[in-house]
């Protein structure tokens, strides 16, 4: 049975590795699991933003669900995005998702047709019903077009099986204070943004951040040291990896970012990506270059070894 309670804590987005060719490559997928799990993960998520999931097959969404499951195994809290444009779509990609093993349900709202503010609320509430699934709410105006104000996410909160928000609201800090403020207690606040604004978020009510994978070794010792009251070496580690993770939101280029990165660490085989992400041009490789001789981000080393 999917888990009921919110995530909370460091939850990457898995990127997703192709081949050269393109092709899904599930032993990349496998080995990228592995390092998630051996960095410290307290959960994974899938079809994400930076899943390139607007470029996956049903097929390819169900096979990556279940490899990815079966590598984490039934104690690991498993995420999965929804983006249909339509509440139908976004029913059956829910109901695909937790027959594949997902706990919960990251749902963007429709977005091609905007739709007013009752009609997101009654699509959540719809998606949720529909599924029996756990349903965070992901709270991306800057993608969607789409603004999801806090009221309406507290409203939200009352609805049998929303359990959460991913808020991508910028500043995300201060709109995770406002729902914070208004939702009522156990519904979950989590930061997206490859974790932007982390620190800040922590202070303003999120208990969780959901970046891209390829730091996750470093983003860990970041967390422990802000829950132990060492804000000063959390502070300064999170300050070096701040160029990085501006690079992992480039426009056009955030997936072939990470991909490099996790290229470069061994962890995948290939930093292909699929249209319409750009593959990376010689000023973002050369800057890409930089910064992981600054931060000495080569090899498979975790934190904790």
């Amino acid at each position: 049975m999917p888990r009921t309670h919110p995530p909370t804590g460091l939850i990457p987005i898995l990127a997703t590795p192709f081949t050269d060719s393109g092709a899904l490559d599930l032993p990349s997928l496998r080995s990228l699991v592995e390092f998630q799990l051996a960095a410290g993960a307290d959960g994974l998520a899938v079809f994400g933003m930076a899943s390139e999931g607007f470029a996956l097959t049903a097929d390819e969404r169900g096979e990556i669900l279940r490899e990815v499951r079966a590598v984490a195994g039934d104690g690991v809290p498993l995420i999965a995005g929804v983006n249909g444009t339509g509440t139908a779509v976004a029913v059956e990609q829910g109901r695909q998702a937790v027959t594949g093993g997902a706990d919960q349900l990251m749902v963007l709202p429709p977005f091609l047709a905007k739709p007013t503010r009752q009609q997101v609320i009654d699509f959540y509430g719809e998606v949720a019903a529909a599924t029996g699934a756990s349903v965070m709410i992901q709270d991306a105006p800057g993608v969607t077009g789409v603004p999801i104000d806090a009221t309406a996410i507290a409203s939200l909160a009352a609805v049998p099986g929303i359990t959460s928000v991913k808020v991508e609201a910028p500043p995300t800090p201060l709109k995770m204070a406002a729902v914070a403020a208004v939702a009522p207690e156990g519904f979950a606040v989590l930061g997206g943004q490859n974790a932007l604004a982390l620190i800040e978020e922590y202070d303003n009510g999120s208990v969780g951040t959901m970046p891209a994978c390829e730091f996750t070794d470093r983003l860990r010792p970041v967390l422990d040291d802000l829950a132990a009251g060492r804000r000063g070496e959390a502070r300064a580690a999170f300050a070096r990896l701040l160029p990085l993770i501006h690079l992992g939101m480039r426009p056009g280029q955030a997936w072939a970012v990470h991909k490099e990165v996790l290229r470069r660490r061994g962890v995948i085989a290939s930093a292909t990506v699929r249209l319409p992400a750009q593959d990376l041009d010689p000023l973002t490789a050369r800057a890409l270059d930089e910064i992981l001789d600054e931060l000495r981000l080569t090899g498979r080393e975790q934190a904790a070894a």
